[in-house]
């Protein structure tokens, strides 16, 4: 619950510090004191929109802080825990606004991004506004109410959740079929050049093979003369061939080596040379008898090297890349055929996550019938208690398959009865402003006493109703404080006399500067105050008797 909150140079307020206690809590003041002042400031620091207005002229920032106690509320404890904020039985809010509109936010001292401390601050405080009921004439609205009244957090998540996988699967499925013709026509593009190449049939590395000897072949009959050339000079020329003067030279050496060992090593020099010059003619003769120019196979090579050529030329790559662009031209075939069958799988994920969101939404729509049914009951009961003993409310929820959204497949519609005999209508179209007032003060009393938030505020949103109807009005908040904190902002001394304290705010002006406060009323300065909301700025003795027996019931 909301134990403390601090305001510092807010608005109109300069200093403020409020201690709250548990139950009910009156706030009343003159028109215009600024009633709400402290529900607005406590909104800065649950994330409302802050600007440089805020700031108190004068000031430099302003600054307010709220003290909550988290006793009785797991689920804040739990978000502390899983955002690795400091965890303790108390927790501190804190909201700073400089006078350019800048602000920061902290939780237990901890600067936070606004969104956070927005979403702790839903666990901690709901806030009903006067206007609330007119919010209540739209259907999302009322959708927003059933779902709070029955709790449905987990189930809506689920459908949310389940929602957004099939907008995700349907959105990749929509960019495949978007690229759809696109594909088609490459594809049947690569199948062509994919089918040619195939019968092609080219190997790796073989261009480089046909090239060398499509090469040798086209010399074939240089090869074999020049060949016969080097038989000629190394051992057939009979005037003196390169193995003959090799020989003699050997010859002579020999005897130089006689008459000087020192020659050794040239003789040796030279009988290598001859084995060199024996082995190379060797060489040249096994290469006379291996090759073969075969007229036809050099026609057959030629024609599959201007095949080759002609297809490099088509593809536009270098011949001794065609064997590379036929691989990637495959594996591209290949990567279309696998697109294809994703878009099948994709159609498949589609229906099956579609389903499986209908199933969820399904479930969602029977517990809201259930609890319609509940709320229909129960609304319909505190209408009767405010005056309009012959109100009949009703939910309508239509679920349809077509109406896919994350909050599930139902249209919602509060129907309202006020007459006898009058049949059941939209509540737009029936009931008039103090009708709507008080149906829709009956549905926030109910569903706040389901919702698990430990603090209520109710801000003025008896306007519209009086007497008797103001005094029902009254206890219903007086039975949600015995387990709720709830604090009403009001200007009915039928609601104020049953709160289990009253909080009186007062606007004056000192040295030419105005200024709020707020303060906690006794028993007697409770009277007084009921007074002057009985008569007015005149009170009297019968006012007086009037707000004793108001506060003593």
């Amino acid at each position: 619950m909301l134990c403390q909150l601090s305001i510092n140079n807010f608005a109109i307020v300069r200093f403020l510090e409020l201690d709250f206690k548990p139950g009910m809590t009156s706030i009343t003041g003159e028109t215009g004191a600024g009633k709400s002042i402290a529900i607005d400031a406590l909104g800065l620091c649950l994330g409302n929109r802050a600007d440089a207005s805020t700031v108190r002229p004068g000031a430099l920032k302003a600054e307010v802080s709220a003290r909550f106690s988290l006793d009785d509320v797991p689920l804040a404890k739990r978000w502390l825990e899983d955002n690795d904020l400091e965890l303790d039985q108390e927790c501190i809010l804190r909201r700073t606004i400089n006078s350019d509109g800048r602000s920061r936010a902290y939780i237990n001292g901890n600067p936070v991004p606004l969104t956070q401390i927005k979403d702790f601050g839903q666990l901690l405080i709901g806030i009903h506004g006067q206007h609330a009921h007119h919010a209540m004439l739209k259907s999302e609205h009322q959708l927003t109410l059933l779902d709070s009244y029955a709790n449905h957090r987990l189930l809506l998540e689920t459908v949310s959740s389940s929602y957004l996988r099939c907008k995700l699967i349907e959105k990749e499925l929509k960019v495949l079929q978007q690229t759809q013709h696109e594909r088609i026509a490459r594809k049947q593009l690569l199948q062509y050049q994919v089918e040619e190449l195939n019968e092609f049939a080219l190997n790796k590395g073989e261009f480089e093979e046909i090239e060398a000897e499509h090469k040798k072949l086209a010399n074939g009959t240089a090869l074999v003369q020049a060949c016969k050339n080097q038989l000629y000079i190394l051992q057939e020329n009979d005037q003196g061939s390169v193995e003959s003067l090799i020989n003699a030279g050997i010859t002579q050496a020999q005897e130089l080596e006689s008459y000087d060992p020192d020659l050794k090593s040239v003789v040796n020099m030279l009988n290598d040379a001859l084995i060199q010059i024996q082995e190379s003619s060797s060489e040249i003769e096994h290469y006379l008898d291996k090759l073969e120019l075969d007229p036809e196979h050099f026609e057959q090579l030629e024609q599959r090297l201007s095949k080759l050529m002609q297809l490099s030329r088509k593809h536009q790559v270098l011949p001794c890349a065609l064997f590379g662009h036929h691989q990637e031209l495959l594996a591209e075939l290949n990567s279309l055929d696998s697109d294809e069958g994703a878009l099948i799988q994709l159609e498949e994920q589609v229906n099956a996550s579609k389903e499986s969101y209908l199933i969820h939404a399904k479930k969602l729509s029977q517990s809201r019938n259930r609890y319609a049914k509940e709320l229909d009951k129960k609304v319909t009961q505190s209408i009767h208690e405010l005056s309009m003993p012959k109100g009949k409310f009703c939910i309508t929820v239509t679920f349809n398959e077509e109406l896919i959204s994350p909050n599930g497949c139902d249209s919602i519609e509060f129907q309202v009865s006020t007459n006898p005999g009058q049949p059941l209508q939209a509540i737009s179209k029936v009931a008039s402003g103090g009708e709507l007032s008080r149906i829709g003060l009956g549905i926030q009393v109910i569903t706040a006493k389901k919702v698990s938030t430990p603090t209520l505020i109710f801000d003025e949103v008896d306007v519209g109703i009086s007497g008797p109807t103001a005094a029902v009005v009254g206890r219903m908040l007086r039975t949600l404080g015995d387990s709720t904190q709830v604090f009403c902002v009001t200007h009915l001394p039928q609601v104020a006399g049953n709160g289990h304290q009253h909080m009186f705010v007062n606007k004056h002006t000192k040295a030419g500067k105005t200024e709020t406060s707020m303060v906690s009323l006794d028993k007697s300065q409770r009277v007084e105050e009921l007074a002057r909301l009985l008569g007015g700025d005149v009170i009297t003795s019968n006012t007086l008797a009037n707000a004793k027996e108001l506060l003593q019931s």
